[in-house]
């Protein structure tokens, strides 16, 4: 719980300012602010003669880099998870690419130059260069390796890493943070982040997500010494920073900061409860994950199975397909650890923002809707073959089901079937145990929720992705900043959807649960109930909200 601090600032006669932002975590921090300056690094062209030392110096400090980034995977994966730690690796690759290094050394060779001064103009050069790229993704990669130069610069000039340096618990404002920077910060000392730009899909928003930190973005606050240093509240749920808040509204804050602390550790009453609502109508709550080293957080919070294990991280943290042994001993481990709950898994989803380079996947105008999860599975037999082999190998020590990402047709799930029947075939003549996989897809277009009647006479399950299903929905990109305010997760439209989903999975006899981020919005969850939702799954520090709200309320459906 946030620190209280006394305010001083009332008896000089401050004045309370108050900037809106946009909500990316709720709840209240309390505190003292301390704005976040970059710190601009000044690199001077200087002429040098020994261009092979020049080059060695640089070499050295990309191995120094890479070093790192290394230790700050470690710390992320501690910290907030490895999918989220992920981009540490994407930063350790990006500086052992060829052209960024070539680019480099040949400055130096051609311009005879200092390495700091290279290094600067390739990053400008590269992140021009993606940042004018039409690939949404691509364009996101141009902040990382302006944050890879940067740090290579930091290290020629023997600068320290930077971080906030302070003896209490503070409020961070900047302009935005790089993944670094943000890993850096020592989680005790940070009461909440505020930023002026980024998205709510930033890596900063997701962090703050991650460790359940207040955090606003696109704050309209000035990052000087008007505000560095002054007492201050952020309002994580409606939006608001106030700077130097007047004592009305510091008592309002304080006492639903109270009321906040005093509701987690009730919710704590509620580990080995019933998810089931007044009128018996019992409910899966699963938690989503993203890798094996998510399940301790599963467990803690009490969760009843694991509704989405994101299989792709498996193939976005390897440099070449994982093999069907690899696979299945993470497979088998999460079955054996859930000790027989439920534990369903998704096919591989890469495509769109998740790309992998041995994929060796054409360029795409519109990845979004282009070459990515099932179709993949269903064009390369031989890669889905090897997935399903693990899943069903470990099925024999847990219960496993299984769940196909992006339908949009019954050819598709009948294509799907008799793929799993010859692998069942091959396992059988070898005489390798597999239990019973119940059949489940994901419903993330427009195509599978009109269609979905149909789709429920094929399958065991279906698992509403709200994510993709909002996007293709709204047409909205969801990666674009520019479209968050367009972005609207409670749109009718979607909300039907839902609706007829789980009305059609009922009218042929199967559950539909909700996997993608709107199955976490506790504002829904009555409607949800009131659908026929019969399964959330959701990250798992909002296990226990839904749970007591589930358990305060009644279904009122068939």
């Amino acid at each position: 719980m946030a620190a209280f601090f006394d305010n001083g600032s009332m008896e000089r006669g401050m004045v309370m300012q108050t900037y809106r932002g946009k909500s990316v975590f709720g709840g209240v921090a309390v505190g003292k602010i301390c704005v976040y300056q970059k710190g601009e690094q000044t690199v001077k062209r200087t002429k040098i003669e020994n261009t092979e030392q020049e080059k060695a110096r640089f070499n050295a400090a990309v191995q120094e880099s890479i070093r790192q980034l290394g230790e700050l995977y470690e710390k992320a994966v501690k910290e907030v998870g490895e999918a989220n730690a992920a981009i540490f690796e994407i930063h350790q690759i990006m500086l052992e690419d060829e052209d960024y290094l070539d680019a480099v050394q040949n400055i130096i060779d051609t311009q005879k130059v200092n390495a700091e001064y290279a290094v600067a103009v390739t990053g400008d050069n590269f992140a021009q260069m993606f940042a004018a790229m039409e690939d949404e993704y691509m364009r996101g990669r141009a902040a990382d390796v302006k944050d890879i130069s940067e740090r290579i610069v930091r290290v020629l000039s023997g600068g320290a890493g930077q971080g906030i340096h302070t003896d209490e618990p503070v409020i961070i404002l900047a302009d935005d943070l790089a993944p670094s920077e943000t890993v850096q910060l020592e989680k005790d000392k940070v009461l909440s982040f505020v930023t002026v730009h980024g998205s709510v899909n930033s890596h900063t928003a997701i962090l703050a997500r991650t460790m359940s930190i207040p955090a606003l973005i696109g704050t309209d606050v000035a990052l000087d010494e008007t505000v560095d240093g002054k007492f201050a509240v952020v309002d994580g749920t409606n939006g608001v920073l106030y700077v130097e808040p007047d004592e009305e509204t510091l008592e309002t804050m304080r006492r639903r900061q109270q009321e906040e602390q005093e509701k987690k550790e009730l919710l704590q009453t509620l580990k080995g409860r019933e998810t089931v609502t007044m009128d018996g109508k019992k409910i899966r709550l699963y938690a989503n994950i993203g890798n094996s080293k998510d399940l301790a957080m599963v467990l803690q919070n009490d969760a009843e199975g694991i509704g989405l294990f994101r299989s792709e991280f498996l193939y976005l943290e390897k440099e070449d397909y994982p093999t069907e042994n690899e696979q299945f001993m993470v497979y088998k481990m999460v079955a054996e650890t859930m000790a027989g709950k439920q534990v369903i898994i998704r096919t591989l989803d890469i495509g769109a923002d998740k790309q992998c380079d041995y994929f060796n996947m054409d360029p795409e105008d519109n990845p979004a809707l282009g070459y990515r999860a099932i179709r993949i599975c269903l064009t390369r037999p031989e890669v889905f073959k090897t997935q399903l082999r693990a899943l069903y190998r470990a099925s024999a020590f847990g219960n496993i089901s299984i769940m196909y990402p992006m339908i949009t047709s019954v050819w598709e799930v009948k294509q799907i079937k008799k793929i799993v029947e010859e692998v069942k075939e091959e396992l059988r003549s070898q005489n390798i145990e597999f239990g019973e996989v119940a059949q489940g897809i994901m419903i993330e277009t427009p195509a599978a929720v009109m269609i979905s009647r149909e789709l429920a006479k094929e399958v065991d399950f279906f698992s509403i992705g709200t994510n993709d299903l909002t996007q293709y929905t709204l047409a909205i990109d969801r990666q674009n900043p520019k479209l968050d305010d367009f972005y609207d997760a409670h749109h009718p439209a979607v909300l039907e959807m839902i609706r007829m989903v789980a009305q059609n999975a009922h009218a042929e006899g199967i559950w539909a649960g909700i996997c993608g981020e709107l199955g976490a919005d506790l504002e829904l969850t009555e409607q949800f109930l009131q659908m026929g939702i019969d399964e959330l799954s959701v990250s798992p520090g909002r296990i226990l909200p839904i749970r007591k709200i589930v358990r305060e309320s009644e279904c009122g459906c068939e």
